[in-house]
């Protein structure tokens, strides 16, 4: 990932990305029913490294499959590359476990950017007190084998009804989680930066009492002038 768009990326909101990104006819990016495990008060960026689950069926799945080395589960804890967020399809399904605080806790010393599931994590108190951002829809006590079969790594995947390919670039903040088509993510970046400028400059001028007619949007022509103005003062 190029570190500059990384950069920025991390100073942005999953709201304007939400903007930017609909500007180009891309309305369902956003990993629906997913928050923060705790908010971290910074943004989780990083390409992503993907997990998919299916359906568990009992005789697959008893706990000594743990001991096999090339569990998918934990191969992807082991073989996420440093600066990947790995992201999970649980299938949306909550009621069994994506991961523990153990698995969490190695991927983040692995150096791993964050992780993401559309379903629940098991000791998610503690996962929440970690370094490493994590989304989920919502606790979750079972052990993944109760329902889930981890199944393939880094192939495609469905996170939260949004589609999820090996390298697009997933931007969480303290509110949701955002993809990004790689492809795009530099030019997403720097519109995005622009937006957020302005948008800093709109807050400050609705607070000082101003409308936002011709203002937000900026339809009047003098706002434009005042905002390289701000922008010049403020070294944006």
């Amino acid at each position: 990932m190029n570190p500059a768009t990384r950069e920025k990326l991390m100073g942005v909101s999953v709201a304007t990305l939400c903007s930017a990104l609909f500007k180009r006819g891309l309305r369902n990016q956003t990993v629906q029913d997913v928050r923060p495990v705790q908010p971290k008060g910074r943004n989780m960026v990083g390409p992503a490294f993907t997990l998919r689950y299916m359906p568990a069926r009992e005789d697959r799945n008893a706990m000594n499959v743990f001991r096999n080395p090339k569990h998918p589960q934990r191969l992807a804890i082991e073989t996420c590359p440093d600066g990947h967020v790995l992201v999970m399809d649980s299938r949306k399904d909550p009621r069994a476990a994506s991961a523990g605080d153990i698995l969490i806790t190695r991927l983040m010393m692995r150096g791993g950017a964050g992780v993401v599931t559309d379903g629940g994590f098991r000791d998610a108190m503690t996962i929440g007190g970690l370094d490493i951002p994590a989304y989920h829809h919502r606790p979750s006590s079972p052990t993944n084998l109760t329902l889930h079969e981890a199944i393939d790594i880094n192939v495609p995947i469905g996170c939260g009804d949004v589609a999820v390919f090996p390298g697009d670039i997933m931007v969480g903040d303290d509110d949701s989680v955002i993809v990004i088509p790689a492809e795009i993510a530099d030019e997403i970046a720097d519109e995005a930066v622009e937006m957020t400028a302005y948008e800093d400059f709109v807050t400050e001028r609705v607070k000082q009492g101003h409308t936002i007619i011709g203002l937000y949007p900026a339809t009047d022509e003098s706002n434009l002038t005042l905002f390289a103005a701000w922008r010049k003062v403020n070294g944006r």
